[in-house]
């Protein structure tokens, strides 16, 4: 085995992460025992050059002369992080033995399909398919109250899809399998799906409460009223006391997102805010007109 995984590859020191990654792909093409017959050990010695060049921790790691081109630690120094790193990879490794790490299944899947469809001989080598990303946008009642959703897959078929109650925006959902299909026994990758949300009319939701501004006369601010408000579970009424201001914050416990899996709801916050009609009539103009002669009420002067 070459010292040097740069000399492998055939990449200089300053080679960027994609020429590196270009090298190893175009040598692997060449080189898999599926593909060329006698090419088993430097198809190997490839691999293990990218296993280092391929991880940017063990890349730093060889060019300070930490590790030799094998990834073992050329002093007691660096034992600790080898010996951290090959517990991390033991934990992560799928079934080819932590593959997935440096993208594997990515750079082999392309061609490796197409040599089994054209009749190359078997072989033991498997990699776990690719995941797949997309997008999914749902209404906002439908990511607060949970939704089916019917999804078309990259691989042109259909999945109804659980949109789960409480998703939140930009939160991922994992369709286990439903991913590019593997390499030999290899397992299939994963779709996964990132959920946008659509901003609603009047709704706003922080955390699990919703927040929502309701407006009110100015009759219902002085006398007080029952003011109906819509919630996400359908509408139900509050009562405005007299004397209320603008901006005050009245709390409807249990009416805002439950996600699943949790016992409780949050809150509905409604601010209310008061609005005065379009146009002041002489009636109302001349009540206030006298009540602000008899009184001497300023709220920016308490």
């Amino acid at each position: 085995m070459a010292d040097d995984p740069y000399v492998t590859l055939g990449v200089s020191k300053g080679a960027s992460d994609d020429e590196v990654r270009r090298a190893f792909r175009k040598l692997a093409k060449e080189l898999h025992p599926d593909i060329s017959k006698g090419t088993e050990e430097r198809f190997k010695q490839v691999t293990s050059a990218y296993e280092i060049l391929g991880d940017p921790e063990k890349r730093k790691a060889f060019d300070r002369g930490e590790i030799n081109a094998r990834g073992e630690p050329r002093h007691s120094g660096y034992r600790q992080y080898a010996r951290g790193a090959r517990a991390n990879a033991g934990a992560g490794a799928g079934p080819n033995g932590g593959f997935d790490e440096f993208g594997f299944s990515d750079i082999f899947s392309d061609f490796f399909s197409g040599a089994a469809r054209g009749g190359a001989r078997s072989s033991n080598f498997s990699a776990r398919g690719q995941d797949v990303r997309y997008t999914l946008e749902v209404d906002f009642l439908e990511a607060a109250l949970g939704a089916t959703k019917r999804v078309t897959l990259p691989s042109g078929g259909t999945l109804d899809l659980n949109v789960p109650a409480g998703v939140g925006d930009l939160q991922v959902l994992r369709l286990k399998g439903k991913g590019q299909r593997g390499v030999g026994a290899g397992e299939s990758g994963d779709a996964l799906v990132e959920v946008r949300v659509r901003p609603h009319p009047f709704f706003r939701r922080e955390g699990e409460d919703i927040m929502l501004e309701v407006p009110i006369g100015i009759d219902e601010a002085v006398l007080g009223a029952k003011v109906e408000v819509p919630t996400i579970s359908g509408r139900v009424q509050i009562t405005v006391p007299k004397g209320t201001s603008s901006g005050r914050v009245f709390r409807l416990r249990g009416k805002g997102i439950k996600p699943s899996g949790k016992q409780e709801a949050g809150d509905q916050l409604v601010t209310v805010r008061i609005v005065l009609p379009e146009k002041i009539d002489d009636t109302l103009a001349y009540f206030f007109s006298e009540w602000r002669q008899k009184n001497s009420y300023d709220p920016g002067r308490k």
